[in-house]
C-alpha cells in the first residue's frame, strides 16, 4: 500500500485573511502593531515580526483595503512568526510555495498553492552538480578549490530558477507569485545549497558547519521569487543523517505511532530509522551504490528504456524483461537488479553465494576478460547496439550491498531488543520504495521475510515532508521535535554489525530458517 501525498494533509495553512478594527482616538495603535496583534490571535503565536519593507507598504495598503488583508505568515521558530507576504483581502493573485527534494542525483520540485494547500504542478531534473562529481565526496573536494563552493551553489540555484520559471509558466503564473520555499536534502546537499563550507564534514570527526539553518531570504540565495520570499531548509542530525530523512519521518508519521515501525530510504546510502512516539533510533550504511548506477556498466537510475522488472521461467530459461516506457533496453535500475538476482537464484543460474552457474545459464553464460558474465540482452535486441551483461563482480557487489542492508536492519532492531519479525509496519521510501518488488528483495535476503501487507511504500517521502511544511502550520515545530528525538547508532565501530554481515553474505542468508517464503519458492 502506498501513501498519497495530497491525502497526507491536515491542520491549517500559513495564509490567513484578517479584518482589523479601524484606528480611532480610543485605539491609536500603530498599523504594524495592530496587524501583529490580530495575527497573533488568529495564529496562536506569541509574536509576529514584520520587516521594514512590509512596514513601509502597510499604512497605504490597510487604508486602501479597508483594513481587510491577506497575510502569509511562517513560523521560523516555536510560537514566533514572520510576515512574508501581504496584500489586499480580495486580491486574486496566487500565493504559492515550492517544495524541493534536493537529491544528490535527481531534484524534484512541487509548486503548491499555499492558500488552498493544493499541488499545482510538479517536475524533476538531474542535479547539475553531477557534472562535477556523481557523489557528495567529489563535490565537497571541489569546494576546496578557488570559487568551488560558489560554483556548486550557483549550479543548483540556476537549475532551480530555470525549472521554477518553466513550472510557473505552465500554470500561467510568475515567479513573483512564489513566496516560500521548503527544501529537504541530505547534509552535504543542504550545505552546498546554502553556500556553507562542507570541508570538515568528510574529515574525522565529521563535523558539519551547521545542523539547523535560519529562515533565509530567497533573493540572498539567488532564487527568483517574490520580493520578500523566504527559504526554510530542513535541519540535519549530523553529517550522515540529513534533512531529507527528517522530512521523510515527518511525512510518514512514524514518530507519532504507538507501535514500533521501521523506515528505510535507499539512495547513495541506506538510511534506516526505527521507533515510535517515544523514541527514534537511526543509522546509515553503504548499501545503495550497487543498486543505482554504481553496480555495473549497464547500471543506471530509472529512465526510459531502463529495465525495471525481470522474470525468468525456471523450466525454459526464458527471460521476460520490462523496460520503462517499453523501449529497447539500454540499462537496468535498482528494482531490475533486485528482480534479476532473485530470478537468477530461483532458476539456479546463481548459487547461494551469488556465483554464476555455467550449466543453468546456458548460452547466456560467457567469459569476458577472464571473468564470468551473464548476457542479459543481446546486442541485436538492446537499445545500445551492444550486449547488456552482468558480471560476476557486479553480482558480488550486489550480494555485499544486500548483506549490508539486511545487517543494518538486523543490528538496529537487535540493539533495541527487537526481532525483525516483530515489525508491524515497514516503510520503504524514495524511488527504491516505489519500484521495488518486496518479494524479490525478500528472495535475495535484502529485507526481512515479513507478510507483504506490512510493507508500505511512501513514494517520495522527502518531497512529501517538504510539502507538509508548506501546508501545515505545525509542521516546522514537529520537524524540530523529530530531530531532537533521534539517537544515531554508529555502525563503523559496531562489532555486532560485522559479525552479522558475514552471515548475511549468502542468498538469502546463512540461516535459511529466517526466510521460509524463499524456501517455498525455491521448492516450487
Amino acid at each position: 500500500m502506498a501513501l498519497d501525498l495530497d491525502d497526507h494533509r491536515d491542520g491549517s495553512g500559513w495564509v490567513v485573511r484578517v479584518s482589523l478594527p479601524e484606528p480611532s482616538l480610543k485605539d491609536n495603535t500603530a498599523d504594524a502593531d495592530r496587524l501583529c496583534r490580530c495575527l497573533q490571535q488568529e495564529l496562536g503565536m506569541d509574536q509576529v515580526h514584520i520587516g521594514l519593507d512590509l512596514s513601509r507598504r502597510l499604512p497605504a495598503l490597510l487604508r486602501q483595503s479597508h483594513y481587510a488583508v491577506r497575510c502569509l505568515v511562517f513560523e521560523d521558530r516555536p510560537h514566533h512568526g514572520v510576515l512574508i507576504h501581504l496584500d489586499a483581502g480580495d486580491s486574486p493573485a496566487a500565493v504559492t510555495g515550492l517544495a524541493v527534494d534536493l537529491g544528490t542525483t535527481r531534484v524534484v520540485i512541487r509548486l503548491v498553492d499555499l492558500e488552498n494547500r493544493k499541488t499545482l504542478a510538479e517536475t524533476s531534473f538531474d542535479n547539475p552538480q553531477v557534472n562535477v562529481g556523481p557523489d557528495v565526496l567529489a563535490r565537497i573536494h571541489h569546494t576546496d578549490r578557488p570559487s568551488g563552493l560558489e560554483d556548486l551553489q550557483g549550479q543548483i540555484i540556476d537549475a532551480l530558477n530555470a525549472q521554477l520559471e518553466a513550472l510557473c509558466g505552465a500554470c500561467s503564473l510568475s515567479t513573483d507569485n512564489v513566496h516560500l520555499f521548503s527544501v529537504a536534502g541530505n547534509t552535504a546537499m543542504s550545505h552546498l545549497f546554502a553556500g556553507l563550507p562542507a570541508h570538515w564534514m568528510i574529515r574525522e570527526p565529521y563535523i558539519p558547519a551547521a545542523n539547523r539553518f535560519p529562515l533565509m531570504h530567497a533573493h540572498a540565495l539567488g532564487l527568483c521569487a517574490g520580493g520578500n520570499a523566504r527559504v526554510w531548509l530542513f535541519p540535519n542530525v549530523g553529517s550522515y543523517f540529513g534533512g531529507d530523512l527528517i522530512a521523510g519521518l515527518l511525512f510518514s508519521g512514524l514518530h507519532q505511532r504507538s507501535e514500533t515501525a521501521l523506515l528505510v530510504d535507499v539512495g547513495t546510502n541506506a538510511e534506516v530509522v526505527l521507533g515510535n512516539s517515544d523514541w527514534l533510533m537511526a543509522c546509515a550504511g553503504a548499501a545503495g551504490p550497487a543498486l543505482e548506477g554504481g553496480m555495473s556498466r549497464m547500471g543506471t537510475t530509472a529512465a526510459p528504456g531502463v529495465i525495471d522488472r525481470v522474470r525468468i521461467d525456471a523450466q525454459t530459461g526464458h527471460f521476460e524483461l520490462h523496460t520503462i516506457g517499453e523501449l529497447p533496453p539500454v540499462g537496468i535500475c535498482g528494482s531490475g537488479v533486485i528482480d534479476l538476482a532473485a530470478q537468477l537464484f530461483l532458476s539456479g543460474m546463481i548459487d547461494i553465494r551469488g556465483k554464476l552457474q555455467a550449466g543453468p545459464c546456458g548460452e547466456r553464460f560467457a567469459i569476458k576478460n577472464d571473468l564470468a558474465h551473464l548476457i542479459l540482452v543481446s546486442r541485436e535486441q538492446s537499445g545500445t547496439g551492444r550486449d547488456l551483461c552482468i558480471s560476476q563482480v557486479d553480482l558480488d557487489s550486489l550480494v555485499r550491498s544486500k548483506a549490508a542492508m539486511y545487517t543494518i536492519l538486523e543490528t538496529l532492531t537487535g540493539t533495541m531488543g527487537m526481532d525483525l519479525a516483530d515489525l508491524e509496519t515497514f516503510y520503504v521510501a524514495g524511488t527504491f520504495g516505489s519500484l521495488i518488488d518486496p518479494v524479490s528483495a525478500i528472495t535475495i535476503g535484502m529485507i526481512p521475510d515479513l507478510p507483504l501487507e506490512r510493507f508500505q511504500s511512501l513514494g517520495n517521502s522527502s518531497l512529501g515532508g517538504a510539502t507538509k511544511v508548506l501546508t501545515e502550520r505545525g509542521a516546522v515545530s514537529e520537524a524540530a521535535r523529530v530531530r531532537e528525538k533521534i539517537t544515531y547508532l554508529e555502525l563503523n565501530v559496531n562489532q555486532d554489525f560485522m559479525n552479522r554481515f558475514s552471515a548475511a553474505k549468502f542468498i538469502p542468508h546463512t540461516h535459511k530458517g529466517r526466510f521460509p517464503s524463499v524456501n517455498l519458492l525455491k521448492q516450487s
